[in-house]
């Protein structure tokens, strides 16, 4: 016996081989019904006997491609060309062998370039057994899958799409990542242009009336590094005339597939030369136009173009191409619609964020505030320097919680709030305690079903308030982080506040807590968006907040810099505000009481006392309205309130008066009629002085008036 290459040994002398049985067998059906059959066959079906199979295989093996490659998956011979195949036979002869050896089938693809195109071909080779199980044959079901294949490559493609595009709210980095797309087995160019408006956040006008048509070169992407097809540099702006075909797609609405020959390379050249020369040196063939719309609104236009890949674009490119424009137009209103409300809140919130420090000496003080970059929107971090009476000033950070316009809105409620609290002198508790109630009532006034994060319920408030004549400052929490105090000698401290409950939760109390700053020590705000990031402990984020704060530095503004570019990531979840004041002391030059008696006869004396001390000071011209002021003040407190009486004169931003008594009395202004013999001196007070006003302790009240001094100029904030 003799071994075959299937290992199988002959069979004995006389008896019929497998094969020849097999004949026999298949001579049974006569060839006309076995035609019939297979031309019911809804796919091509060969079927090969031992021998011939084998000597098919011996020479498809010979050859990388061959007719009997091409006969065994089903074409017709009028179909077989030289270079038919992208894929030699020796891989279907490998396929074939081990269908005869393993005797278990395998599925096979193979390319092929058939008139029209590429054809995607798949078989399903399966071993034909005999009665006692030996492989006699190979058959093979062939089917043309290319529909299939490409419908595949497309849902695969759109797939992609709704993963990569759109991942962020930035209108530039998507509409890079839909010209990264295109150029992914697709297009060999790309190009992206949104109209002007369109990049800035505004609403498109409507291109139906426009004779021409201004774009941003937003993205572009090309197989070939450098883009050489381009003739638009990114970010540049061009145009695009009416009659263009740019421009006819865009008045349409539709997209467009055009095949580049040379009466349209002619058409593309008048156009633009340097286009129709790039397009012609580049070998582009052909071209889909796609406008970019989304929302019924055109924002630009996606230009896809093909020169390296040699088939050109059909009906099922255009299709595919409309859909993906379409997807990438709506990722792109959706970030032109988020830039467009992040600049409003932007704009409302620096708007109502201070931009300059107000007129005063008690402290010099920088700022700096960075909106998060998150998506989220604008938050509602916020500070204040509030100038208060008797060279005081008041320091302020908070916190609103949510982000967008609704927050931007609460903050500036806030603030102003905090403003209007402060003018009235209230201690750090009481105002904290009394903007409590009001975020409690504004809550209250939120209707139901209003949207989430419309609460203002959550927010923190750190409040602070210096004089600098006693070098003490006064502080209270409302569940804000702790302030860092910096020493002249470079120590830093984070001071211990009574924690407080965050605003609007009511029914609890307010502490505040008094700390002496030594002259030239600084002071720092923060919210809490400055320490607190993902991946990174809040415990570690202090220690090194101290470590920066207490590095050697020429001013203010390089500790802000340091601070804001050390801890705030590129990227931030979180808005960060964070205010610095230097402490400074008034000396005696600056100011000087007098201790009064209780009896009219002294008025005369406070008059002159005042009137020498101006004059030291070389402030003559403020003489005379000053005397009026004391005289009006310290008779009102004879009258009105009690010992002990001070007499204070306090020359800072402003000049000030301040009387002080131990009654808690409050002054009026009222209109004086004609035969009323009192009542005229507040009004007068008030007529001759730029602000006067009450505040009260607890041993009495002081009664103030400030006159403003030229030469005094506000400082910017950062």
């Amino acid at each position: 016996m003799s071994m075959d290459e299937t290992g199988r040994s002959d069979p004995p002398a006389g008896e019929p081989t497998p094969s020849a049985e097999g004949d026999r067998r298949s001579a049974r059906v006569p060839d006309e019904v076995r035609r019939q059959i297979l031309e019911q066959l809804p796919v091509p079906v060969a079927y090969f006997g031992r021998e011939q199979l084998l000597a098919m295989v011996n020479r498809a093996a010979a050859a990388s491609v061959s007719r009997t490659e091409a006969a065994l998956i089903g074409l017709r011979p009028g179909e077989i060309e030289p270079g038919l195949f992208l894929e030699g036979g020796k891989g279907l002869a490998e396929a074939i062998r081990r269908v005869l050896r393993t005797g278990e089938g395998e599925p096979y693809e193979t390319h092929l370039m058939l008139e029209g195109g590429e054809h995607i071909w798949q078989a399903a080779m399966s071993p034909v057994l005999d009665a006692a199980g030996e492989v006699q044959g190979v058959s093979v079901v062939t089917l043309d899958t290319t529909d299939q294949f490409w419908a595949r490559q497309r849902l695969a493609m759109l797939n992609k799409a709704s993963m990569r595009i759109g991942s962020t709210l930035d209108v530039g980095r998507t509409a890079e990542e839909l010209a990264e797309l295109g150029i992914e087995g697709f297009a060999d160019f790309v190009t992206v242009d949104l109209l002007s408006e369109v990049l800035a956040g505004d609403e498109a006008r409507s291109v139906l009336h426009r004779d021409t048509f201004s774009f941003h070169r937003v993205a572009q992407r090309s197989v070939l590094e450098g883009c050489p097809e381009s003739v638009v540099p990114l970010g540049e702006i061009h145009d695009y005339d009416r009659d263009s075909v740019v421009g006819r797609a865009l008045v349409a609405g539709e997209p467009s597939l055009h095949t580049v020959d040379e009466e349209a390379l002619r058409r593309w050249t008048a156009e633009k030369p340097e286009r129709g020369l790039r397009m012609r040196a580049n070998k582009v063939h052909s071209v889909l136009v796609v406008p970019l719309r989304a929302r019924g609104i055109t924002l630009g236009i996606v230009i896809y173009s093909r020169h390296r890949t040699p088939k050109a674009f059909g009906s099922a490119d255009l299709q595919l191409a409309t859909e993906l424009v379409s997807r990438g137009a709506v990722c792109v209103d959706n970030a032109r619609r988020y830039t467009r409300e992040r600049a409003t809140a932007l704009a409302l919130q620096r708007s109502l964020l201070p931009r300059r420090a107000a007129r005063q000496k008690a402290v010099e003080v920088t700022a700096r505030y960075l909106p998060n970059t998150n998506g989220a929107g604008i938050g509602g971090d916020w500070f204040d320097v509030i100038p208060l009476s008797g060279a005081r000033v008041a320091l302020v950070v908070g916190d609103v919680v949510g982000h967008g316009l609704h927050a931007s809105a609460t903050m500036g409620r806030l603030r102003t709030a905090v403003r209007t609290l402060a003018d009235v002198d209230l201690a750090p508790e009481e105002l904290l305690t009394q903007l409590d109630e009001l975020v409690l009532t504004l809550d209250r006034e939120e209707p139901a079903d209003s949207a989430v994060g419309a609460t203002v319920a959550g927010a923190t408030c750190l409040y602070a308030v210096y004089d600098p004549t006693a070098g003490c400052c006064t502080m209270a929490r409302a569940g804000h982080p702790e302030p860092m105090l910096i020493r002249p000698d470079g120590t830093v401290e984070q001071l211990a506040l009574p924690a407080g409950p965050p605003l609007g939760v009511g029914g609890l109390t307010f502490e505040a807590v008094e700390y002496q700053l030594p002259e030239d020590s600084r002071l720092a705000l923060y919210t809490d968006g400055l320490i607190e990031t993902a991946g990174r402990d809040i415990d570690i984020a202090l220690a090194e907040l101290r470590e920066l704060l207490g590095r050697p530095a020429h001013s203010l503004d390089e500790i802000c810099d340091t601070v804001m570019d050390t801890l705030v990531p590129e990227h931030p979840d979180d808005d960060v505000a964070l205010l610095l004041a230097r402490a400074r002391r008034l000396d005696a030059n600056h100011y000087a009481s007098w201790d009064l008696a209780a009896d009219p006869a002294v008025v005369a004396t406070a008059r002159k006392r005042a009137a020498a001390q101006l004059l030291e000071w070389g402030l003559g011209d403020a003489v005379f309205t000053t005397e009026l002021v004391v005289s009006e003040l310290v008779t009102n407190a004879i009258r009105y309130g009690g010992d002990p009486i001070r007499l204070r004169l306090i020359r800072d931003a402003a000049l000030i008066c301040e009387v002080i008594d131990g009654s808690s009395t409050a002054p009026h202004l009222r209109r004086a009629r004609i035969y009323d013999e009192g009542g005229r001196g507040l009004l007068l007070v008030a007529s001759l002085t730029d602000r006067w006003g009450t505040r009260y302790t607890a041993t009495g009240k002081t009664i103030w008036a400030e006159q403003r001094l030229s030469g005094v100029d506000e400082v910017n904030l950062a």
